[in-house]
């Protein structure tokens, strides 16, 4: 069994030693012309972060501060295992804030939807966060941060009540005029989730 990553340098070595120059052509089309990427399969690069759940905080830091694409996405897959486990109102705050603090290091799309839910969604559906922060983020310029504001509550349909899946759709509502790709598509997704619900 591969060890655990104890630093983000650990983690990186990682997914360098997992790079495939067949993935890069692929991972190009996910991130900026201008993103450097190690071409790393997803499956691997998940295998990698779950290793790495128990990173601490100041490499996690680190791995959020990296130039290329999937350190980056590690650290928010780090997030996202870290949410899975039992934790504290003041724990799933804590890790929404890491999400929100660093939301400049989301550079695609799948960043977003790998974290969002769990991360940003959980806590705001316990009441460990503010319902208002979706709100926010549904106002502001970047597109990624409003696909957050409309990703975050899938946790919603997944364990809350309807009304929560309501507020929910107020956020969809907000963004239902938004031109932009990955925010019109993220409101669909929405819908189309509350719509199984029950929920229109």
């Amino acid at each position: 069994m591969a060890s655990s990553p104890t630093t983000a340098q650990d983690l990186v070595a990682s997914l360098q030693d997992a790079a495939d120059p067949g993935e890069v052509a692929r991972t190009r089309t996910r991130v900026s012309p201008d993103e450097p990427v190690l071409g790393v399969r997803m499956g691997t690069l998940f295998d990698i972060a779950k290793r790495a759940t128990g990173l601490p905080q100041d490499e996690l830091e680190r791995l959020l501060a990296h130039p290329a694409y999937e350190p980056r996405l590690a650290a928010f897959c780090i997030l996202d295992f870290r949410a899975r486990r039992r934790l504290t109102d003041d724990e799933r705050a804590n890790l929404a804030a890491v999400y929100l603090d660093h939301h400049d290091a989301i550079t695609t799309w799948d960043m977003v939807d790998r974290a969002a839910p769990r991360v940003l969604g959980w806590p705001i559906l316990v009441g460990a966060c503010a319902f208002s922060i979706l709100e926010d983020l549904a106002r502001s310029e970047d597109p990624l941060r409003r696909r957050s504001a409309v990703t975050a509550p899938l946790w919603f349909i997944k364990k809350g009540s309807d009304a929560d899946v309501a507020r929910g759709l107020g956020i969809a509502d907000l963004l239902d005029d938004d031109t932009h790709p990955r925010v019109a598509s993220a409101v669909t997704i929405y819908r189309k989730h509350a719509a199984r619900r029950g929920v229109l």
